[in-house]
């Protein structure tokens, strides 16, 4: 008997759209204030969109499945991620609402791009590389600015230091674990049903 998972996906697509405007109100405190924002859109509110939306007119894997791969949308991730923490950028978002806006329409568009794909049956060996693959990047980001001996962002005022160490640990324990706990729990299920697909 079939399982209906449509009250499943309306929990999931409202506790993303929940969490957008909470990120958005702490994106302005600060680095780590950014970094809890960036953690909620891409490692948090993405994957609970996509679940909502997966296999639907507006999953981003079925209206791009070229674009919204797994390695393809892993990529445009880690460009879009790492870009946005160069000092200069993360400066501009921090002053200009405008790129604020960008930078965290970016990460979101870009945490579902890539959790939208990696969910695609279709895609479940190469989603766990790029989930796992994700993982690795979040989690040197995440050190290399936690520990930096000096301030990256000067901008962020005289705590500078120290607001950049707490949001490297964010980085470190929200990103590399959200992708890491998703890559293995796509593994087991990629090896659960294996042993199915083979005729009997």
């Amino acid at each position: 008997m079939p399982v209906n998972t449509r009250p499943y996906r309306k929990i999931a697509l409202a506790g993303g759209l929940v969490l957008l405007p909470i990120g958005w109100t702490l994106s302005h405190h600060g680095m780590s204030g950014h970094m809890a924002a960036h953690m909620i859109a891409v490692a948090i509110a993405a994957p609970l969109l996509a679940l909502a939306l997966q296999g639907g007119r507006y999953d981003p894997a079925t209206r791009w499945p070229r674009l919204a791969a797994p390695l393809p949308a892993a990529m445009i991730e880690a460009v879009i991620v790492w870009g946005w923490h160069v000092p200069a950028l993360r400066g501009l978002a921090m002053h200009r609402p405008i790129a604020s806006i960008a930078e965290q329409a970016s990460f979101l568009a870009a945490g579902l791009m890539l959790w939208s794909a990696v969910l695609a049956p279709r895609h479940r060996a190469a989603g766990v590389g790029a989930l796992l693959v994700t993982s690795m990047h979040m989690t040197l980001l995440g050190a290399l600015i936690g520990l930096a001996p000096r301030p990256l962002y000067m901008h962020q005022g005289p705590e500078a230091l120290a607001d950049q160490q707490v949001a490297g640990v964010i980085m470190l324990l929200v990103g590399g674990i959200a992708y890491l706990v998703g890559g293995l729990a796509m593994l087991g299920r990629l090896l659960h049903t294996r042993p199915e697909a083979r005729p009997a």
